[in-house]
């Protein structure tokens, strides 16, 4: 099984832990803009390669690496819908980021103003919701965390490893983002520091 991707991805972080929580063996290929372009359709990272299996986002190679161990993806509706909410905070976030190294002045363009709207209320729901609330009695499980958590972590580490988004004002995403830190696959896809 191959994964290519980058060390920084959030998309590939959240691959890279589910691949540590089911213990699946995995060669990890990194790659760059130029790399991917050339061997994904959605010219982007994560793609994974298993034998004649190709996929090319990071919900569904998260989905069949579970499946493939038996273990559940988003058992629920809500679990789902929590992880696509994460999902419009960060691809919003992520394009965002982007657009900026082109040298875009974001507070000029009313689209990438409505985006950083769209961050902002969706983080104050995900707040407000139960997706940060830690649960005590799990933490000794073998996944203590749903991937809509992990997903939202992943958002999290990478926004402010790229210093992208103050999250001080959602006191309940700080408290889960502290106690997630800790957890182990979490804590060993950390991107690499400057």
């Amino acid at each position: 099984m191959k994964l290519y991707g980058s060390y920084t991805s959030p998309f590939v972080r959240h691959v890279r832990i589910a691949l540590l929580e089911t213990q699946q063996a995995f060669e990890f290929i990194e790659t760059d803009q130029a790399g991917s372009s050339a061997q994904s359709p959605t010219q982007r990272v994560p793609f994974l390669q298993d034998g004649e299996v190709f996929l090319t986002d990071s919900a569904s190679i998260i989905k069949y690496l579970r499946e493939k161990a038996g273990q559940s993806y988003c058992h629920s509706a809500q679990e789902l819908d929590q992880l696509c909410l994460v999902n419009t905070a960060l691809e919003a976030t992520v394009n965002v980021f982007f657009i900026k190294r082109d040298g875009v002045d974001v507070t000029a363009v009313p689209y990438l103003q409505r985006q950083m709207a769209r961050v902002q209320s969706t983080l104050g729901e995900l707040n407000r919701s139960d997706i940060a609330a830690v649960n005590t009695a799990a933490a000794n499980s073998s996944r203590p965390y749903s991937d809509a958590q992990l997903r939202l972590a992943c958002f999290m580490g990478w926004a402010k490893f790229r210093n992208q988004i103050d999250f001080s004002a959602f006191e309940a995403l700080e408290n889960f983002y502290r106690h997630i830190s800790h957890y182990a696959p979490f804590a060993a896809t950390q991107p690499p520091q400057a």
